[in-house]
């Protein structure tokens, strides 16, 4: 039997956006109940090509499918299989045929790690309880931000670094570690949450021990604060990976690689937390911490979960992980106001924004090659982002006016979600005039 190793966590990066998790989760409960084999998985990528979800190389070298592709129509399904089949996938997942039906896997691995659908090759395809309420949730008109977030939380407060899914000797929950580590650090007089680069004790740490991970963290905040060096946390987290098993630091560079672990794995830990609903961003985007929004819930959480189940077989974990918490779950039917947050945080950034930035960041936006390198702007996914960005240039660039975006937010003023339907995305007026403002990512260059 193979000796099972200390890894760092990880998340898989192939559909960071929720709302491509909902997209791609309603194309495969077309299947539920039918026996996955290659020809299924044909089918359910041929739906995903005709909805445009994924992009082979085929379509950008050739001008007709691209131009499909850049409009509002769909691919037939003639075309989506021709695509499919002058685009080999040179992809490989355990337990999968390599090509396509391994590209299958890396789309909808993590959807089922998160408990949403359960699926093996043989075996009927099948969509858990909450996996349907998540699917309702996109699909209700508004879109049901609430409850996509809960059920995120549902399955976020019992997901591990170690599953019958990831084989890992580390053992810990990474979200009740995280709000636990936080909640210490409050009782020691440390409220700034936990810096960015701290994040990179969490992704590496061996245990599920919330006192000494918040030690570790006061000790290290002692000797460097908050501006050391990648290198510096780079080595830090190598050596917590020594043991009997392993005092090598350089075999463990081999596998456990600088950037991912101060960078990549960082900024995915960030996305994976906060998509939750129970952790805010602060300092622009450099500390995580608590939504006081959500205490009466964080409280809940940190008093019902925190151990790790032993669970080694892979369905019985899809049915831990997709069992339905009737408190988490729960809508709230009473309105928290964030207006004043919202307002201070984008009279903020609008000093701190210059008009190149400005401009620069809204071209990133609807970019699709240029990502940002802002620490608080790369959290956001472009529709909530270009809304944010578009109640700061208000801010900025009309003083004589209230700005009000009708967006979801954190405690913090930072959005969540994007303004529900049936309103202005953002509403602003004067002592005269009352208007409201619409954005959207859609160009019609290719109408």
């Amino acid at each position: 039997m193979p000796i099972i190793k200390k890894k760092p966590l990880s998340f898989n990066t192939t559909l960071r956006n929720p709302n491509r998790i909902g997209d791609f989760l309603k194309i495969l409960s077309k299947y539920e109940n039918k026996v996955l084999s290659n020809d299924i998985i044909e089918q359910i990528c041929i739906d995903i090509i005709c909805s445009k979800l994924y992009k082979p190389t085929v379509i950008s070298r050739n001008a007709e499918l691209k131009k499909i592709f850049d409009s509002k129509n769909t691919f037939t399904k003639k075309q989506a299989k021709d695509i499919l089949k002058s685009s080999p996938q040179k992809h490989k997942e355990a337990g999968f045929d390599k090509g396509w039906p391994s590209r299958f896997d890396t789309w909808y691995k993590f959807i089922k790690e998160m408990g949403f659908c359960y699926y093996e090759i043989g075996s009927k395809i099948e969509i858990s309880e909450i996996g349907k309420e998540l699917i309702n949730a996109y699909d209700a008109n508004p879109i049901n931000n609430q409850i996509i977030e809960n059920i995120f939380l549902n399955s976020m407060v019992k997901f591990q670094t170690s599953t019958p899914f990831r084989m890992n000797a580390i053992k810990n929950i990474p979200l009740l570690l995280l709000l636990r580590v936080i909640k210490l650090l409050k009782e020691k007089g440390e409220d700034k949450g936990i810096h960015r680069k701290e994040i990179s004790f969490f992704i590496c740490w061996n245990n599920n021990n919330a006192e000494e991970l918040c030690d570790y963290i006061l000790k290290f905040r002692k000797k460097y604060g908050f501006k050391c060096s990648e290198d510096i946390i780079y080595e830090k987290c190598l050596n917590l990976f020594l043991d009997d098993n392993n005092n090598d630091i350089n075999s463990l560079k081999t596998y456990i690689k600088k950037d991912k672990i101060t960078n990549e794995t960082v900024d995915e830990y960030i996305r994976k937390m906060r998509i939750t609903g129970v952790i805010s961003l602060r300092g622009n985007g450099c500390f995580l911490d608590i939504n006081t929004l959500k205490k009466d819930k964080i409280n809940y959480i940190l008093d019902k979960y925190g151990d790790c189940c032993n669970i080694t077989d892979k369905y019985e974990y899809y049915k831990y992980i997709s069992e339905r918490d009737n408190n988490l779950l729960e809508v709230k039917t009473s309105f928290t106001d964030t207006t004043s947050a919202k307002q201070k945080i984008l009279f903020d950034l609008a000093q701190i924004y210059t008009d190149k930035k400005l401009k620069e960041e809204l071209k990133n936006t609807y970019s699709k090659r240029n990502t940002t390198n802002d620490e608080l702007l790369k959290y956001l996914d472009a529709p909530v982002r270009l809304e944010f960005l578009a109640s700061i240039a208000l801010v900025k660039y009309f003083k004589n006016i209230t700005v009000i975006p009708n967006y979801s937010s954190d405690d913090e003023g930072i959005p969540t979600f994007t303004a529900k339907g049936g309103g202005g995305d953002i509403e602003f007026y004067n002592n005269k005039y009352y208007s409201l403002l619409e954005v959207t990512l859609m160009t019609g260059a290719a109408n």
